[in-house]
């Protein structure tokens, strides 16, 4: 339970691409300003199986781009298998939407309503010397891919995710994104 436990201390925290997004500013290359808060919600799940040892996390990411702001926020679990992290996406539960979906209004949900998300294949994490490394390809629909590459560690969380329809790419950036702890 340690590896997953120095896993959630590296992700969990606020985190923003600033200067990563200030550089890219200076050499005039079109970049999302981005914002990752990533907070443990075990507290706000009721039912839990008693030997539960999974993590659950809100992730709560913010996209500027062309001074447009979306937000993606997403439910993880995390558990600790015998090769690395495994992270599992679920649903956004019941009376939530993009917009909603926070950690702060997040109300008591029940455990068993929670379902997993058929469409994201979960993603292994591996650490090698202090970096965990992992990620996923799903198939959002027979045309949709989405595709997962992340490296976590105590310094930065650099995050690549591209979408492509019929292989051309509708989003995502040649460079991944590098998020720095701000709390």
């Amino acid at each position: 339970m340690n590896k997953l436990k120095d896993f959630m201390n590296i992700l969990t925290g606020s985190f923003n691409n600033s200067e990563q997004f200030d550089k890219m500013k200076l050499d005039n290359i079109d970049f999302p300003y981005a914002e990752h808060v990533n907070t443990i919600c075990n507290d706000k799940i009721i039912n839990l199986p008693e030997d539960f040892k999974g993590i659950f996390m809100v992730e709560e990411s913010y996209y500027t781009s062309n001074g447009n702001t979306h937000a993606s926020p997403h439910l993880f679990l995390f558990t600790q298998e015998e090769n690395g992290i495994k992270l599992t996406s679920y649903e956004v539960p019941n009376g939530y939407d993009k917009n909603t979906f926070t950690y702060k209004d997040l109300k008591e949900i029940d455990y068993n309503e929670l379902r997993v998300s058929e469409k994201f294949t979960p993603a292994l994490y591996i650490e090698k010397d202090g970096v965990w490394e992992g990620g996923s390809t799903s198939m959002f629909s027979p045309v949709l891919k989405f595709t997962l590459f992340e490296r976590f560690s105590e310094e930065y969380l650099e995050v690549s995710e591209t979408m492509e329809v019929r292989g051309k790419r509708t989003f995502g950036y040649d460079e991944p994104i590098i998020y720095k702890r701000v709390i």
